[in-house]
């Protein structure tokens, strides 16, 4: 095929961040010659010797490897093209290092590589001294190394260049006037193609007029590097070795017409290899279309690309493709589980955590009788495929960066209005119109029903997808699950009445302006989503597809919270009830005064078996201490008469003072308890993020919680959610530290 008349139409792998597998690579090739794409640009990032160490050649094992790879491409019909990165620290002007970039390429070109790129993106546009003597600009010294480099490989037929000016956004002043560019235009040899990525790096839409435009600067048709679908830009976890943002939306805003100003285009997808299925899918689609069209076999009107039948098409494939069983010798989740053992909460271990899983293995609540599970009510991988409107949901959620979903539309438009209109529900004004009340809660009813779709969704990629695609996908839907976890609360919160709209609003922002895509702006609309160390952790090693609720406390949860704390303790005490004679104490001293006096600021984590955690709180606590002495201590004074000894001394101790020094920047308390047999700690986050959103909403600055010394997972769990140690030994019960945080 020649080369130089061909429309190149591929992957770019040039993403920060881990590099794909040879395996994934292999199966990208089967994707490409299934699709009819034709060109694969490899430039990951964070190979070293493809930027750091460009210097370098291959060792004898990574030489096989590139020749293993340049063969597997031929063999699907595909154009291997290899590209070096020499920009950040290469000397123009220096022999040296124009001998060393012709010595990697030659090593690469006996390996059987027939096309290549030299990239000069993201770099600095300075010139050392030396380069500053040797050429009259930085453009100049660029065109000058990759004339050399074109003439020494032969001047082959696919040759790529990519300037250091890109996208119109970084030309000075603007495309058409940008010396950088028309120098470019000018000098470098005419068969050398030119990259370009839009009128931005990441490029809504690409236009005919922009494209012509600088296809008249540089006197050649540009190639695109088109970054629709990159997400190495978003790196909320970086940290953790995964970005927050995923697109799985069809290519879109690229016309097929759009071809014949263009020497190809190339697709930079996401750095999660699996996530890639429906963007190079529906790339294809637009390829095809574009190419039936040039060749005149259909008529523009007749032959339109069009997204979203694509998107449909695209679903229909990946659906089989995820319905796929294991491979033998694959190793599920659960059989992981089973053997680490481990508890990743901040409780001890013991108690009746055997009891629940006893019971979580009989549940039938997700499960109808013959499928396999695994141990703590994990499914097994593999053994039950994602829904249709799962993954509609999935791809809805995880759109593109400049639009989202019809799920993820309606989640936020929800969730913005039922807070704006949340005064006809509250405290303040029960008597609105019924007809606005009704409405308000069927709006609730269905961003509930969106949440609880999400969670069992979050469920579903656990326990329905091939390993493969749970590591690349479970990061995006166990966060956005988390966040919804949080935002169900609220809404449910609200229902109930109990807001006085002090702190509503949120954060004020522009769709699409904060990172993280829809977890990010759900997270924004809260009152507390300013506070991103409460929403920023990585997902636990080990996933679980148990499903988890938060919502408000109910009056007939007070027996199951009264038996957990009253088992808790136990298991701190690592002895027996020591007040059998009363085994209400326990619920009594540590939750009743909250559950009996201002139980709306009472939630309950629950899973299939019912309540497994809990948190409460006092909006303010000097006025909750008087009604306690007004109204509770008499109540427990009846309950709990003299006889029964030292029972009454022990609550009366409990209703202790703090100081006002404490109150004045921290007005409001919070009590979390939570079993330890939660696989998942971050839903006891969410627990209590949903709380901290609740006492926000109305008006609190400030809270605060008591914890023993001894209990360092607690002081661990609670510092790395923003709370500080504000009083050591001087609170209620004299060796208890309190910790504070400020909403």
């Amino acid at each position: 095929m020649d080369g130089r008349s061909e429309f190149l139409c591929g992957v770019v792998e040039g993403f920060y961040g881990r590099p794909w597998s040879m395996e994934q690579r292999k199966v990208l090739f089967q994707w490409m010659q299934r699709w009819e794409l034709n060109t694969y640009l490899y430039g990951p990032k964070d190979d070293l010797k493809h930027r750091l160490l460009w210097r370098e050649v291959y060792s004898p094992e990574e030489e096989g490897q590139l020749r293993t790879l340049i063969v597997e491409s031929e063999k699907r019909g595909l154009r291997f093209v290899y590209s070096l990165s020499p920009g950040q620290d290469i000397v123009f002007s220096s022999s040296c290092d124009l001998s060393l970039l012709k010595r990697k390429l030659r090593q690469v070109s006996k390996l059987g590589c027939q096309a290549f790129a030299i990239l000069f993106d993201d770099i600095d546009h300075s010139l050392c001294q030396a380069d500053s003597q040797a050429f009259s600009s930085f453009a100049h010294a660029q065109v000058s190394v990759a004339n050399e480099i074109y003439r020494f490989l032969g001047e082959p037929p696919v040759f790529l260049f990519c300037p250091t000016e890109y996208c119109g956004s970084l030309c000075s002043p603007s495309v058409s006037k940008s010396p950088y560019l028309m120098t470019v235009g000018e000098d470098l040899l005419p068969n050398i193609s030119i990259i370009w990525t839009g009128s931005k790096v990441i490029s809504r839409e690409l236009s005919v007029e922009g494209l012509s435009e600088v296809q008249s600067v540089l006197q050649r048709p540009p190639l695109v590097w088109d970054n629709l679908h990159a997400n190495d830009y978003d790196s909320r976890y970086c940290q953790h070795h995964f970005t927050i943002r995923l697109f799985l939306g069809p290519f879109k805003g690229r016309y097929p017409q759009l071809a014949t100003k263009l020497r190809g285009l190339l697709l930079n997808p996401n750095c999660e290899f699996e996530a890639n299925y429906i963007p190079l899918h529906t790339l294809g689609t637009w390829y095809r279309t574009g190419r039936e069209t040039k060749k005149g076999k259909k008529r523009d009107e007749e032959y339109q690309y069009c997204p979203e039948m694509a998107l449909s098409t695209a679903l229909h494939d990946w659906m089989e493709e995820l319905s796929q069983p294991l491979q033998p010798g694959s190793v599920c989740v659960c059989q992981v589980l089973k053997t680490q053992k481990l508890d990743l909460n901040w409780r001890s271990e013991g108690g009746d955590g055997e009891e629940r899983e006893k019971k979580l293995h009989n549940n039938q609540f997700r499960q109808g009788p013959g499928q396999p599970r695994g141990p703590g009510g994990v499914l097994c991988v593999g053994k039950a495929p994602l829904s249709e409107s799962q993954i509609r949901l999935l791809v809805g959620l995880h759109y593109l960066p400049h639009e989202h979903g019809p799920s993820a539309q309606r989640l936020l438009q929800d969730l913005t209005w039922l807070k704006e209109h949340c005064h006809l529900v509250s405290a303040n004004d029960k008597k609105g119109p019924p007809q606005k009340v009704e409405e308000w809660r069927g709006r609730a009813a269905g961003f509930l029903g969106v949440c609880e779709e999400i969670a069992a969704l979050h469920s579903s990629v656990v326990s329905g997808v091939s390993k493969a695609v749970l590591y690349d996908l479970y990061p995006y839907v166990w966060d956005l699950r988390n966040t919804a976890l949080v935002a169900k609360a609220f809404i449910c919160w609200l229902g109930c009445g109990t807001t006085t709209g002090a702190e509503l609003l949120g954060v004020e922002s522009e769709p699409w302006v904060f990172k993280g895509g829809v977890s990010g702006e759900l997270q924004m609309l809260l009152p507390i989503g300013s506070n991103s160390e409460l929403f920023s952790h990585p997902p636990p090693l080990f996933p679980t597809s148990r499903l988890y609720n938060i919502r408000p406390y109910h009056n007939k949860d007070k027996v199951e919270l009264y038996r957990m704390v009253r088992q808790l303790q136990q298991r701190a005490q690592g002895s027996p009830d020591s007040s059998p004679a009363h085994p209400d104490l326990i619920g009594d001293r540590c939750l009743g005064p909250c559950l009996a006096l201002c139980p709306e600021y009472s939630m309950v984590l629950e899973d299939e078996l019912g309540v497994c955690g809990s948190v409460l709180g006092v909006v303010d606590v000097r006025s909750f201490a008087k009604r306690c002495q007004a109204c509770w201590m008499p109540a427990m004074r009846d309950k709990y008469p003299p006889r029964t000894g030292h029972v009454l001394q022990q609550i009366e101790e409990d209703q202790g003072e703090y100081p006002d020094s404490l109150l004045y920047h921290f007005p409001s308390q919070l009590r979390l308890d939570a079993l330890p047999d939660l696989v998942d700690v971050s839903v006891t986050r969410c627990l209590l993020t949903a709380l901290l959103t609740a006492l926000k909403a109305n008006g609190s600055h400030g809270v605060f919680c008591e914890v023993q010394p001894t209990d360092r997972m607690r002081l661990d769990f609670l510092t790395k959610l923003g709370f500080l140690e504000i009083i050591r030994g001087e609170a209620r019960h004299r060796e208890g530290v309190v910790l504070g945080r400020l909403l």
